[in-house]
């Protein structure tokens, strides 16, 4: 389903949802799920740069996720590990910068510098920002944005706030998409999702291919972003601008 360049979001977020369902409906262990997702995500990152979409960020492992089997746990640190030696070498090749964002600090060392070293190889990649919110919450962002302004001293303002939160080196989410069936945002940038369209697709993550990618793309494409303006605002607005609000 092409959509016009005028009208793809520059910025998608991904709720990555269904992992875990998608193997235990195939009678295989949740990690099965979890390393096809790997690959839902390869194919939606390479989409993402082929359609023109300057930033995406997912959430692939929430503050709350320490809460499942320890097994389980233990199994996605391995499988991020792998996930880093094998994707980012292609990652780098396709032109995307990789930043990995969430609380690091109760990551194991070998993680953390596996991480580092990510973001450093591909550090003067500019056709795709990859964000990887990796033991991440909503919460736990606006608290340390707090927190950090806190330290210095700084006034708590909206401007404030909205320069410390861990996201703010990119424009905020045109586009949230949830994959999986769910409809809730489950603690993902709370903050910078303020005035982001929704989308919520049955698909399981592993599921989530190009054409479902283009599908959320075109539900995007035919939204009125008002901002907090009347729709007559915002259509004198197009048409003065020549673009679409």
């Amino acid at each position: 389903m092409p959509t016009s360049p005028s009208v793809v979001p520059h910025h998608i977020a991904v709720v990555m949802d269904g992992n875990g369902r998608w193997a235990t409906r195939r009678l295989l262990p949740r990690l099965a799920g979890h390393k096809q997702g790997v690959d839902s995500l390869r194919r939606c990152a390479r989409a993402c740069v082929e359609r023109g979409v300057g930033v995406l960020t997912v959430f692939a492992f929430s503050s709350e996720n320490w809460n499942r089997p320890a097994d389980e746990v233990s199994g996605l640190m391995d499988l991020l590990a792998k996930a880093l030696s094998r994707e980012v070498p292609q990652l780098h090749k396709d032109g995307v910068q990789l930043h990995f964002v969430g609380d690091k600090a109760s990551l194991s060392e070998k993680v953390r510098e596996g991480l580092q070293q990510a973001e450093a190889i591909t550090a003067g990649n500019t056709r795709l920002i990859l964000n990887v919110c990796f033991n991440y919450g909503g919460r736990w962002d606006i608290a340390q944005a707090a927190a950090s302004l806190a330290a210095r001293g700084e006034a708590i303002t909206e401007a404030s706030l909205d320069k410390a939160m861990a996201l703010s080196f990119v424009a905020d989410p045109d586009l949230l998409i949830r994959t999986g069936g769910e409809m809730r945002i489950s603690n993902f940038l709370l903050w910078q999702c303020a005035y982001s369209e929704l989308y919520f697709s049955d698909r399981l993550w592993p599921e989530f291919d190009e054409a479902a990618l283009d599908e959320a793309i075109a539900a995007y494409a035919g939204r009125e972003r008002r901002f907090g303006k009347t729709s007559a605002q915002v259509q004198k607005s197009s048409r003065s601008t020549g673009s679409r609000a």
